[in-house]
């Protein structure tokens, strides 16, 4: 029953597909992105009806905010005065907090467990993706603010849609946490590093001060998002806990002192804004952590899915308000744009698996480690393209990535995920042998 309306869903979908071709034709523009928007929100819905095809769901869901803003910029641009651009950062260190909330220092053990395979991947990461940005930037000659925005999408960490491709490909997702987790750890040196190397020539890169973007954007709401998932679930002894809030204390107070550098402040001035991070970040979650699961005894899976929802709404938010604002320049390179994205993806993927395959890593670890190096944390990278001044055109790469890399690495995952690797097919045959 539900696969049959899933059915009459797509007939229903492509009739508003060649009805928005028909008005495109007659020159009715704006009929064209209402049938474009309402053909794209009914497939999204379809598909959820196909087993093989429900992962697609939410990245039609992005096209759907995509053509959108394309179509009626001025609604995503601005509200009662207020620049919808600035909801950017909060949006993604909400999404942050979200993705902390799900993690523990447990998902770090994998250094110790699997060290080659974090190496491996962590490295590869980090000289991939930024040198294939940089070949791109310069082969197709892009205005230089959008050959910047090429660049860095590739030298952003990897993001979370990794290690749900990884789990999706059956890859090795305890490997897939760690090495997101450390390059996400890292970011704060090595995106301002690479950045300023490879892309100082397109834009002005200020070291000190990226590195403060980041640690505002990624690393406390992170910070925020342990805490909050220490005291929620309560399930740590003592002697973790301790040992746990004096590492993210040590780390609100580093990032503190990136401050102080940036700002020229006086003692009184880093006291003030040290307090202010223990605050936000520290003593908030902690608090909300207690009050939350007084309210919601027992009910671990039901504040995922409310995370969860709240994250790919925002990452969806964050690409539209892009989108809306750099319309205009995405109008003249957004063919090109979209083809060069392409090819920094799927260059990821093949040089990461590539590589692990050369220094004979096993199947499973060649997999997980083409997705974290071909996926790219693009919320990070357009909130520094904001933080820049740049969104309109260093945010444009981000903003096409994203939604991209989601479509390929869906596509990937489900061919790997119908070709197990040897060790599983074993598995498979042993299990058939017993049974007769």
């Amino acid at each position: 029953m539900k696969n049959s309306l899933s059915r009459i869903l797509l007939i229903v979908s492509g009739l508003f597909i060649i009805a928005s071709g028909i008005s495109y034709l007659g020159g009715n523009i704006s009929a064209t992105g209402l049938f474009l928007i309402a053909a794209f929100i009914v497939m999204a819905i379809a598909v959820r009806g196909f087993p093989k095809f429900k992962g697609f769901s939410y990245t039609l869901w992005i096209f759907t905010a995509v053509i959108a803003s394309m179509f009626y910029p001025q609604y995503f641009i601005s509200a009662g005065g207020f620049q919808l651009k600035n909801l950017i950062v909060p949006l993604l260190q909400i999404i942050m907090f979200g993705m902390g909330s799900q993690m523990s220092f447990k998902d770090f053990a994998g250094v110790i467990k699997m060290p080659k395979g974090v190496f491996v991947g962590v490295f590869s990461h980090y000289m991939i993706m930024p040198l294939v940005g940089f070949c791109i930037a310069g082969l197709f000659k892009f205005p230089p603010e959008i050959s910047a925005g090429i660049i860095l999408i590739g030298c952003v960490p990897s993001g979370l849609a990794s290690n749900v491709m990884s789990f999706l490909a059956k890859a090795n997702l305890a490997l897939a946490v760690t090495v997101g987790a450390i390059s996400t750890l890292l970011s704060p040196i090595m995106t301002p590093l690479l950045m300023k190397w490879l892309g100082g020539q397109y834009i002005e890169v200020k070291f000190w001060s990226m590195m403060l973007d980041i640690l505002n954007m990624i690393i406390l709401p992170i910070v925020a998002g342990f805490i909050f998932n220490l005291f929620s679930k309560g399930k740590e002894t003592w002697k973790s806990i301790t040992l746990q809030l004096v590492s993210y204390t040590v780390i609100i107070l580093l990032t503190t002192l990136v401050y102080a550098k940036l700002k020229d402040s006086g003692f009184l001035a880093f006291c003030v804004q040290f307090a202010k991070s223990m605050g936000w970040f520290f003593f908030l979650p902690m608090i909300g952590a207690k009050v939350l699961s007084y309210f919601i005894i027992g009910k671990d899976k039901y504040m995922e899915r409310i995370l969860s929802l709240i994250s790919m709404v925002g990452i969806a938010l964050i690409v539209t308000i892009i989108t809306a604002s750099g319309r205009e320049s995405l109008l003249k390179v957004g063919a090109l744009l979209l083809v060069t994205s392409l090819l920094h993806n799927i260059a990821g993927y093949t040089l990461g698996y590539s590589l692990s395959w050369l220094v004979g890593m096993p199947e499973k670890d060649r997999r997980t480690i083409a997705f974290e190096v071909g996926m790219q944390n693009g919320g990070l990278a357009s909130g520094l393209a904001l933080q820049m001044g740049k969104v309109a055109t260093v945010g444009l790469a981000p903003a096409i990535f994203g939604p991209l890399m989601n479509i390929t690495g869906s596509v990937l995952a489900n061919f790997w995920r119908g070709k197990p690797v040897d060790g599983e097919q074993e598995d498979k045959l042993s299990q058939i042998i017993s049974i007769n």
